[in-house]
């Protein structure tokens, strides 16, 4: 399993939109071939900061699979308005399970 995690700027003000946008685009990941969940963080002292963590099968689920998708263009057509500046986005694997849930669960 592959946490992809998403660095999200968005122009200030566009919050609440871009929220509604994720909220939208929810379906597309259930939709999407080897998504097995998402969640959207947003920063507490850059309120304008979100991390969106995505639990994929593999990169090539989420670099091939998904962005070549019709859920893809749904997720931008959502949110991709919002983007103050390109999401950085980063792909991880758990090293160690301390306790407690895993992000995404």
């Amino acid at each position: 399993m592959i946490l992809e995690i998403a660095t999200l700027t968005i122009k200030s003000g566009m919050e609440s939109a871009f929220e509604t946008g994720v909220t939208s685009a929810v379906a597309a990941f259930k939709a999407a071939k080897g998504c097995h969940g998402m969640e959207l963080q947003r920063s507490h002292e850059v309120p304008n900061r979100y991390l969106l963590f995505v639990r994929w099968d593999s990169v090539e689920a989420h670099m091939v699979d998904f962005r070549e998708s019709p859920e893809f263009q749904v997720w931008r057509k959502a949110v991709g308005h919002c983007f103050e500046a390109p999401p950085t986005v980063e792909h991880v694997i758990t090293a160690v399970h301390g306790f407690g849930g895993t992000v995404g669960d």
